[in-house]
């Protein structure tokens, strides 16, 4: 069986790539140049504060690895290390398992996040970027093309690459009877990291691959490639791997579960 690997990041203002563009000085705090960009791109766009991709800098990768008769949670993150290691770790995990790549908008937010961040960090994904020069089969199938399942981008397929078909993540998985976010949104990362939580941004980032990893199971259902059988024995795989797991967010996912 092919490995399955779903992934999601956190990401926080890339301040220094900010000082840079804004020419912003050393009297000036991390947290006064991150405002400024945000009040900047909130002028801009009339209200959004989401900064371009391009200065997001990655503090958290979190995967669902199931592969052969295991399924486990895990983590890439600060400060175990720095971000060009988090981002070559992800990629080398690639290199090495040739995974199926699953996401809920990888295609529009996490991939291209993590292309840039690549490129300014001299991170080589030479698996990543095949498109049939190393491998005669990912011309026809690579992780790059939108409409190739080599990366499957579940938000962008289920709404047929219509951006007025896109759903949140955690409203489907609530509405399929999964747990859904805990506690977190991606608009709290920022202020959670100021304030030296990144255990909790990791933990916020673990629970949105598990709830990634089970629609996606049910994904596989619907379209024929899981029984119902197979689809359950999957689900229980997944319970049964977190009550082994002691910490506190994977206790409060499963009572959510449960409830």
């Amino acid at each position: 069986m092919t490995p399955v690997l779903v992934f999601d990041i956190e990401t926080i203002p890339d301040v220094a790539g900010l000082r840079r563009l804004y020419n912003a000085g050393p009297e000036a705090s991390d947290h006064d140049v991150a405002e400024m960009a945000l009040l900047y791109r909130r002028q801009q766009t009339g209200g959004s504060d989401f900064l371009p991709l391009h200065l997001h800098r990655v503090v958290t990768i979190s995967c669902a690895l199931r592969e052969g008769d295991r399924f486990r949670v895990f983590s890439l993150s600060e400060p175990d290390a720095d971000e060009a290691q988090i981002i070559q770790r992800f990629f080398d995990g690639i290199e090495r398992y040739t995974p199926q790549l699953v996401s809920w908008n990888g295609g529009g937010f996490d991939l291209p996040v993590l292309h840039y961040r690549a490129m300014l960090h001299g991170v080589a994904a030479p698996r990543y970027w095949d498109l049939g020069e190393d491998d005669r089969d990912f011309k026809w199938n690579n992780y790059i093309s939108r409409y190739h399942t080599r990366h499957l981008d579940l938000m962008d397929l289920l709404a047929l690459y219509q951006p007025r078909g896109y759903v949140a993540l955690d409203e489907l998985a609530k509405l399929l009877g999964f747990p859904g976010k805990l506690g977190m949104d991606g608009s709290k990362v920022w202020e959670a990291y100021q304030a030296g939580q990144i255990d909790a941004i990791r933990d916020y980032c673990e629970t949105d691959v598990v709830n990634t990893h089970l629609v996606h199971l049910r994904f596989q259902l619907m379209r024929g490639t899981l029984t119902r059988e197979q689809c359950e024995a999957e689900i229980a795989l997944v319970r049964a791997t977190l009550g082994e797991n002691t910490a506190a967010h994977w206790r409060e996912f499963l009572a959510a579960w449960a409830a």
